[in-house]
């Protein structure tokens, strides 16, 4: 696709007119199918990050450098 900072005002307005009809004709397609529409990417929920201790960071990076060593320490 061109980079969209070469696009003239023109063209970005009929990209816009665009998009928002395609986005109305899934609506009507999801409506029209009982919502058994495939749902887009965009609509589909984020996945949460788990969350880490700094407590549980220390013991791995000290678990990973205990592997380093007896690896680098055995040759």
């Amino acid at each position: 696709m061109k980079d969209i900072l070469n696009l003239s005002t023109a063209k970005l307005k009929k990209i816009i007119a665009l998009k928002g009809q395609i986005e109305r004709l899934q609506a009507q397609l999801q409506s029209i199918a009982g919502g058994s529409a495939a749902v887009t990417s965009a609509a589909a929920p984020a996945r949460k990050r788990r969350a880490m201790s700094a407590e549980a960071r220390r013991k791995i990076s000290l678990a990973q450098k205990a592997r380093w060593a007896k690896q680098k320490g055995g040759k």
